[in-house]
């Protein structure tokens, strides 16, 4: 017995730091402080093909990540008001709702076919982030952000929300469909949360994204326990290596995107995506 704790332990301390989780994890943070959103649909990808881990493992790992990285955004734009908690609570309470819908299905889907659906998302990811950058009246905020009025949801001079019904309907509609592809592929959703924030609830680019990344925090954890409590088991060592790297690359890629404009962020992602769609359908299907 003691031989076997020494064995354990010995193979423990060779293996870290896992060296390929903290890499794979920098370019998650890194995709993720770029757009603002979006970066962990490069998790399960890397996980799979890379670190070598099975898809549904793939998708705890990236729950994981998501979650941490998103807590460690979501507290540092709060620090300059860009978080709406209010708004955020109310698109999390969906996706909450939803998250262990999405885990659930996720367990009863073949490996196989979850990575196919997980690559036309991403498709369907880029095309949207390339039509966006190359329309510059899709890719601008509202003129009345934060003070005017959405399309479905107003807001009172004061700039705050107007809660109505059909508003209310609105937002938790998109939050329920978050949480379901939370739950079901371990990405954050911020690819979704961001644009409706900005469309329907008149709210800034900057106030969006830090909202969004509450809600990220929110459903991810509630996706995590889900996971956890139908016994899906999650490497420890592989997690805490993928968080770390992605919360270094999200402070870096918040840098560099300062340096660069938003369009050519956008075809940048999008490309990747394309690239890492194709290069998973091929490893799928042939």
């Amino acid at each position: 017995m003691l031989a076997d704790f020494d064995a354990l332990m010995l193979a423990t301390t060779l293996e870290w730091p896992p060296i390929p989780s903290v890499v794979a994890g920098i370019l998650v943070g890194l995709s993720l402080g770029l757009t603002g959103g979006g970066g962990g649909i490069f998790a399960v990808p890397l996980l799979v093909y890379w670190i070598g881990v099975d898809p549904k493992t793939a998708v705890s790992v990236s729950l994981v990540t998501v979650t941490v990285t998103a807590t460690v955004g979501a507290f540092e734009r709060w620090r300059y008001g860009h978080v709406e908690v209010s708004t955020g609570l109310l698109f999390a309470a969906a996706g909450m709702m939803a998250s262990p819908l999405g885990s659930w299905l996720g367990g009863m889907i073949a490996p196989q076919c979850l990575l196919a659906c997980f690559s036309g998302i991403m498709l369907l990811i880029a095309g949207s982030m390339w039509r966006n950058a190359s329309n510059p009246a899709e890719r601008m905020p509202p003129k009345n952000a934060d003070a005017g009025s959405g399309p479905i949801c107003r807001r009172d001079p004061s700039g705050t929300l107007r809660i109505t019904s059909h508003c209310a309907m609105l937002l938790l509609g998109v939050g329920l469909c978050v949480g379901l592809l939370t739950g079901l592929f371990g990405v954050g959703g911020g690819f979704l949360i961001v644009p409706a924030m900005v469309t329907f609830a008149s709210m800034s680019v900057p106030r969006a994204v830090g909202t969004s990344l509450l809600v990220m925090t929110l459903v991810g954890a509630m996706s995590v326990v889900s996971q956890m409590a139908s016994g899906r088991t999650i490497p420890i060592e592989i997690a805490i290596g993928f968080a770390a790297g992605s919360i270094l690359g999200l402070l870096l890629g918040s840098f560099i995107g300062r340096q660069l404009t938003g369009p050519l962020l956008s075809r940048i992602f999008a490309a990747a995506i394309v690239l890492v769609a194709g290069f998973m359908i091929t490893k799928t299907f042939l």
